[in-house]
C-alpha cells in the first residue's frame, strides 16, 4: 500500500475536512440515496458536486499556503475521495456518494467535459496572440521534438513488454502506438491552468508553455486517430487521417482570418442590440459550442475548438474585460474544482500495493519524464532558447494530467492496453502532473528576464492600473467642420495603436449644406478617423501592429440628447466631442452642454485653433500636458503619450508648484513633485517616447499653463466635470479654454 505523507498541518486538516465532509454529506443524504437504490438520483448527484466543490476548495487553499497550485489541491482532493484512502477507510460509504451506475457518472462526466472547455476558453483569452507569433518557431519545434522523442521511447518500451502485461501479444504494435502517445502528449488543461496559478502566463517562456502544449495536444489526437484506424480496421486508414490533418488546417485558417472579424461582429452585435442580461456571454458560450464541436467533427478533441474560440474572443477589441470578469467567477469556483477533484477520483493507487507493478510503474514514470524533458530541452534549443529556458520549459511540459486517463481509457476500451498497463499509466499521469509544479517553480526561479519581457512586463503593469489600455470602443461626435475633422484625427491616433473600434456620431452643423441623401457617403470624421488609425497602425513595428480598426457611422439628424443617450448604452469608454462652434457666450456651446450631458463616461472635448483648423488632418502637433499628480491629469497624460506614438508628435509636461514659506518649497514636496514627473516620463519611456518636463514656481496655474503654451500648440488637460446644469471643469480649465490661443483637449473624468 502506498501512503502520502504531507506534513503541513493545514493540509492535513483540509484533508480530514474533506473526509468529515463527505460523511456529513452520506449522513444528511442517505435516506434518499436509500429511496432510489442502485440507479442513483439527482440528490446523489447534488451531493456529489457539493462534496466535490468543498474539497477542492478546501485541498486547493491548502497548497495554496505552501506555494502550490491550486489545481493540485484540487487533484488530491480527488485522490483522497476516491478508492485509494475514502475507499480504503470507508469503502460502504465511498461506493454509496460515488455509485458506480452508468447514468450517475455520466451525469458527473457531462460536467467534468463542459468544464474543460471553459477551461480552455479562459486560457485562450488570457493567450497573447502577438506574443505566440513571437515565440511561433521556439514553440513548433519544441512540440514537434517534444512529442518525438517521448513517442519513441514509448513504442520502444512497448516492443520490449513481457507478453504478460500485453492483452493481445499478438497486437504488440497496437498496444506500443498507445503507450507512445500516451507517454508524448501533455495535458494542455493541467499546463494552463498551472502556468496560469503561478502567473506566470504573460512571461515570454509561459506562453511557449502553453503554445507548446496546445500544438502537442493536436498532435496527440491525430496519433490517436491513427492508432484507432489501426485497431479498427487492422491497418492505418491513411484517407481518415489526411482528412483530419486537413481538417485541422482548414479549421485554424478559417478562425485565425474571416472567423476572428465573424466572433467581432457577434459581440458587438449581441451587447448593441439584446436587451436581455448577460446576452455577450451567452454568445461567446454558443460560439465555444460551436466551434468545439467542429473540431470533433473534423477528428480532432473539443478542447482545441474551445481554445481557439477563446483567443478568438480575447482577441476581440471590445467588452474582453467585462467577459473576463463574468466568466472567471464561475469557472474558478464551479467547473475547476469539479473537474480536477474528477481526475483524482478516478485513480486507484491500491493497485501498487504489487511490487512488480510498482516497479513497472516507476521505470514507466521515469522513461516518460526523461523522454518528455529530453525532447522538450532539445526542442527548445532548436528553437533559440538558452539552456536555463529550456531547462525550465523540459519541467513545464512534463504534466499529464486528464489528457492521460483520457488516452489510456480509450486504449483499454479499444483492447489495446491491459488493466495494469491503464493503471500505471494513471500513476503516472497523477506523479508527473504532481511533480510538474515545485520543478517548473525551481527551474523558472533561474530564468533571468530578458531586457525586452523586462520592459513588456513593466509596461503591462503599469497598463493594468492606466486608463489608455482600458480602451475597448471609442464613441466620436463630430460634425463635417474642420474642429470635427481635428477630433477624428485625435481619436484615429488613439484608437490606431491598439486597434480599438471607433463608432463615429455624424453630427449637422448649423451651416451644413450637405443634402440628406449624401450624408451617408460623407459621414462626418469617418475618413479621418479611418486614415489616421490606419496610418497610425502602419507607423508601428510589424509584429507590434494591430488590425485595422474598425469604423462605424451612424448619423444623426440632430444632435439630440435622447439619440446620444440611446448610443451611449451601448457600452463607450470614452466619447470624444469635437464641433464647429465650442465656445459660448460663457463657456462651451449650448451644443456641447447637451452632448455632455447625455454620456455618463469619460469626455474628450476637443477645440482646435490655428495651423489644426488650417489643416486638421496633416499639422503638426507639439503637445503641452499640466501633470500634478490625480488621476486626471494622468489620464491626459497617457492621451498624449498615445497620441504622441501614432503621429510621432512632441510631449512637455508642466508641473505647476507654490511657495510654501519664505525659504520656498520643502524638500517632501520637491520630491513629491519629482517623483510626479518621474512617472509620466517613465510611461512615456515604456512606449519608446521621450517627454520633456518643466517646472513653475509661484505662479497661477492657468498663468503658468497659457504661458508655457506659447511654445506649444496643443494643450492636453485633465479634469473633473463639476456639478451644475453646464459643462464646467473649475475656474482653471475655464481661464485656459477662454485665453488659450492655441488648440486644447480636456481628458475629463
Amino acid at each position: 500500500m502506498i501512503s502520502f505523507t504531507i506534513s503541513n498541518q493545514r493540509l492535513r486538516g483540509g484533508a480530514r475536512l474533506a473526509g468529515c465532509l463527505a460523511a456529513l454529506v452520506l449522513l444528511g443524504c442517505g435516506p434518499a440515496f436509500a429511496a432510489d437504490g442502485p440507479k442513483g438520483s439527482e440528490a446523489l448527484f447534488l451531493a456529489q458536486l457539493v462534496v466535490l466543490m468543498a474539497a477542492g476548495r478546501l485541498l486547493g487553499e491548502g497548497m495554496q499556503r505552501l506555494g502550490q497550485p491550486a489545481v493540485m489541491g484540487q487533484l488530491l482532493a480527488g485522490v483522497i475521495l476516491g478508492p485509494s484512502v475514502f475507499g480504503a477507510l470507508w469503502p460502504q460509504g465511498q461506493h454509496a456518494l460515488f455509485l458506480d451506475a452508468q447514468a450517475q457518472k455520466s451525469m458527473l462526466d457531462a460536467i467534468s467535459q463542459f468544464g474543460i472547455l471553459l477551461l480552455l476558453l479562459l486560457t485562450g483569452m488570457e493567450t497573447d496572440l502577438k506574443l505566440v507569433r513571437k515565440v511561433g518557431s521556439a514553440a513548433v519545434s519544441v512540440a514537434l521534438a517534444g512529442v518525438a522523442v517521448p513517442f519513441a521511447l514509448g513504442v520502444a518500451l512497448g516492443e520490449f513488454l513481457p507478453d504478460a502485461l500485453l492483452p493481445r501479444p499478438d497486437q504488440r504494435l497496437l498496444t506500443a502506438l498507445f503507450l507512445g502517445t500516451a507517454l508524448s502528449i501533455s495535458s494542455i488543461k493541467i499546463v494552463a491552468a498551472i502556468v496560469r496559478d503561478m502567473n506566470f502566463s504573460r512571461r515570454d517562456l509561459g506562453q511557449i508553455i502553453i503554445s507548446s502544449a496546445i500544438l502537442e495536444d493536436t498532435i496527440g489526437w491525430i496519433i490517436i486517430a491513427v492508432t484507432l484506424s489501426l485497431a479498427q480496421a487492422g491497418n492505418i486508414d491513411l484517407k481518415s487521417v489526411a482528412r483530419s490533418v486537413a481538417g485541422t488546417a482548414a479549421f485554424l485558417a478559417f478562425s485565425l482570418t474571416l472567423g476572428r472579424r465573424l466572433v467581432v461582429l457577434l459581440i458587438r452585435w449581441s451587447n448593441d442590440y439584446f436587451e436581455s442580461e448577460f446576452a455577450v456571454i451567452t454568445t461567446i458560450l454558443v460560439i465555444m459550442g460551436v466551434m468545439a464541436l467542429v473540431t470533433d467533427g473534423i477528428g480532432v478533441n473539443t478542447v482545441l475548438g474551445a481554445f481557439v474560440a477563446g483567443v478568438l474572443v480575447g482577441d476581440s477589441p471590445i467588452l474582453t474585460g467585462h467577459i473576463d470578469e463574468q466568466l472567471r467567477g464561475l469557472i474558478t469556483a464551479f467547473f475547476m474544482p469539479v473537474f480536477f477533484a474528477l481526475a483524482g477520483l478516478s485513480t486507484d493507487m491500491r493497485i501498487l500495493a504489487d511490487r512488480e507493478l510498482l516497479l513497472l510503474a516507476l521505470g514507466l514514470i521515469a522513461i516518460a519524464s526523461v523522454g518528455k524533458f529530453a525532447g522538450a530541452f532539445v526542442g527548445g534549443k532548436l528553437g533559440g532558447l538558452r539552456w536555463r529556458e529550456a531547462f525550465a520549459l523540459g519541467c513545464g511540459m512534463n504534466a499529464r494530467g486528464s489528457t492521460e486517463v483520457i488516452v489510456a481509457t480509450i486504449g483499454l476500451s479499444m483492447g489495446a492496453l491491459s488493466q495494469k498497463l491503464f493503471s500505471m499509466i494513471v500513476a503516472m499521469a497523477i506523479t508527473t502532473t504532481m511533480a510538474m509544479p515545485p520543478m517548473l517553480r525551481f527551474a523558472l526561479a533561474r530564468v533571468p528576464m530578458r531586457r525586452a519581457e523586462r520592459e513588456r512586463l513593466a509596461r503591462e503593469e503599469m497598463e493594468a492600473k492606466g486608463f489608455v489600455p482600458k480602451l475597448e470602443r471609442l464613441l466620436l461626435a463630430v460634425d463635417q467642420s474642420q474642429n470635427g475633422k481635428f477630433a477624428a484625427r485625435i481619436a484615429g491616433l488613439v484608437a490606431g495603436q491598439r486597434g480599438i473600434p471607433i463608432t463615429v456620431l455624424s453630427l449637422t452643423s448649423e451651416d451644413d449644406t450637405t443634402k440628406p441623401g449624401e450624408r451617408g457617403r460623407k459621414a462626418a470624421g469617418e475618413d479621418t478617423a479611418k486614415e489616421t488609425a490606419d496610418d497610425t497602425k502602419n507607423s508601428q513595428p510589424k509584429e507590434d501592429r494591430a488590425e485595422t480598426v474598425d469604423v462605424t457611422v451612424r448619423t444623426l439628424e440632430a444632435p439630440t440628447h435622447e439619440a446620444i443617450a440611446q448610443e451611449a448604452e451601448r457600452g463607450y469608454d470614452l466619447m470624444l466631442v469635437g464641433l464647429e462652434r465650442m465656445r459660448g457666450r460663457d463657456a462651451f456651446h449650448d451644443e456641447v452642454d447637451r452632448i455632455a450631458a447625455a454620456f455618463d463616461g469619460p469626455l474628450a472635448i476637443v477645440a482646435g485653433a490655428g495651423l489644426h483648423l488650417d489643416n486638421p488632418e496633416d499639422s503638426p502637433l507639439d503637445m503641452l500636458v499640466p501633470v500634478n499628480g490625480t488621476d486626471v491629469s494622468r489620464r491626459a497624460a497617457e492621451i498624449a503619450v498615445e497620441v504622441a506614438r501614432g503621429a510621432t508628435a512632441k510631449v512637455t509636461a508642466l508641473y505647476v508648484a507654490t511657495r510654501t514659506g519664505r525659504r520656498g518649497r520643502s524638500g517632501r514636496l520637491r520630491r513629491e513633485e519629482q517623483a510626479i514627473l518621474d512617472d509620466v516620463t517613465e510611461l512615456a519611456r515604456l512606449y519608446g517616447r521621450k517627454i520633456a518636463t518643466a517646472v513653475r514656481t509661484d505662479v497661477a496655474p492657468d498663468d503658468a499653463v497659457l504661458t508655457a503654451a506659447k511654445r506649444h500648440n496643443l494643450i492636453v488637460m485633465g479634469v473633473s466635470r463639476r456639478p451644475g446644469d453646464k459643462l464646467f471643469f473649475g475656474e482653471t480649465a475655464a481661464g485656459v479654454f477662454r485665453e488659450a490661443p492655441i488648440s486644447v483637449v480636456f481628458v475629463a473624468s
